[in-house]
């Protein structure tokens, strides 16, 4: 097993960590739902029945990630799994089983998850108001926008004051707070991210603020990752604070908070529009993100795909290249496409990833293929890029719109480099 089919299998713990308490188990049931074509590994299509596996009571789930993909080992581009029910053909593969998982192993909560809010009910989640004369409203939508909350695209209205969460006990280590934010106030309105942790040396809480959010595409939601690091029992508390007279503000929605690391992400808005109207082979770029490591990197897209390779990755060039180690050694890329669920134990996020092996050559073995990108790059669109490096399938347009990846026209794809082929799942 290579190094990058390695961290797969570590983000696919990460996402079931996150979602369940421990692994799956293969069952029986897919006969009356799909009818098997078997390929060119026939082991991989062995059945078992009730004395070796069972469905726990369960209904069939078409979108079950046991069945793998329709074109699963197939031969002459011929589906090996066909559907009873021709519109299901996109979903087969696709999801985690994770009702199965937590009956099967008895979980009655995730391993990383620590909460989340949608806002959808009166308690608010149990979030609290500071005493003031300001106060966040929750509300369907705001005269001034937006005119929907993020959770069903209609919600939550924060004018000024603070906001702060339940009491929260996370796991020790990295920690990550998710939320969607409106903002149609000025453009210098911050909202500022506090953590009040309680021990015994500051029972009545000491505050840390861990960011300031300021300005963005005004009247857009727009996803942000914020990182902590929270040690003990603690509330995270959002505060928006107004430096100029406005008539907006900001809107809060789909909060979550896990004990995992935080990612770089990149956002897309009218993607339907793009769909429909960029050409193929026309590649859409992110901006450059700078790894924990100090390697840059950015990813390319084509929207409406290529012959060959739809998604690129690329090694760019900064200011840190003349202290790091080149050929890039073992940095594990990963670009998921968000499913923009509200509950984040519910997403069925799209992965592709692909490693950075110092020993790969160029094609014509004349060069390294991950060495410095001012030696070994092409000019691209803000810097020298690395030999791009893709796969040969990313996501097709009907399976992209099987689920939310796309909300509102709005997709976001969730970008990472951490040391650790392609894989996707």
């Amino acid at each position: 097993m290579n190094i990058n089919a390695k961290g797969v299998i570590l983000k696919a713990f990460d996402q079931y960590t996150l979602k369940t308490c421990i692994d799956f188990t293969p069952w029986k049931g897919e006969e009356n739902y799909i009818s098997v074509f078997k390929g060119s590994k026939e082991h991989n299509f062995k059945t078992y029945d009730d004395a070796v596996s069972n469905t726990l009571g369960v209904p069939y789930d078409s979108s079950s990630v046991m069945p793998r993909s329709k074109t699963a080992f197939n031969i002459d581009s011929e589906p090996t799994i066909v559907t009873k029910i021709p519109q299901l053909m996109d979903v087969i593969g696709t999801a985690s089983d994770l009702t199965k998982l937590n009956l099967l192993y008895n979980c009655t909560k995730s391993s990383s998850f620590v909460d989340s809010c949608d806002f959808e009910e009166e308690n608010i989640c149990r979030m609290i108001q500071c005493s003031g004369a300001a106060m966040w409203e929750q509300c369907s939508s705001v005269t001034g926008g937006p005119l929907t909350d993020f959770t069903n695209m209609g919600q939550c209205k924060g004018r000024s004051a603070s906001l702060q969460s339940r009491w929260l006990y996370p796991k020790a280590g990295p920690q990550c707070v998710q939320f969607f934010l409106n903002n149609t106030g000025a453009v210098d309105d911050v909202l500022n991210i506090w953590v009040k942790e309680y021990d015994s040396a500051n029972p009545s809480s000491k505050l840390n603020i861990f960011n300031s959010i300021s300005g963005g595409v005004m009247g857009s939601w727009e996803l942000h990752n914020v990182s902590l690091n929270v040690t003990q029992k603690a509330r995270v508390v959002f505060e928006e604070v107004r430096e100029s007279p406005s008539h907006g503000g900001f809107s809060l929605d789909d909060i979550y908070l896990s004990s995992t690391k935080c990612p770089a992400h990149l956002y897309i808005r009218n993607m339907i529009h793009l769909l429909a109207t960029t050409p193929p082979g026309r590649k859409v770029y992110s901006p450059r993100f700078l790894a924990p490591s100090g390697y840059f990197f950015q990813v390319g897209v084509y929207l409406n795909g290529r012959s060959d390779r739809p998604r690129y990755f690329h090694l760019t060039s900064g200011p840190n290249d003349h202290s790091l180690k080149w050929p890039c050694p073992w940095q594990q890329a990963t670009t998921a496409l968000m499913d923009q669920q509200p509950d984040v134990r519910q997403q069925v996020n799209m992965h592709c990833m692909v490693t950075t092996d110092p020993n790969k050559m160029s094609s014509d073995g004349s060069e390294y293929y991950w060495d410095d990108p001012r030696k070994v790059g092409s000019k691209v669109t803000m810097s020298d890029g690395s030999p791009s490096y893709g796969t040969s399938t990313f996501i097709s347009h009907s399976r992209l719109m099987s689920r939310s990846f796309t909300k509102g026209d709005y997709s976001f794809f969730l970008l990472s480099l951490e040391g650790g082929g392609s894989f996707c799942y």
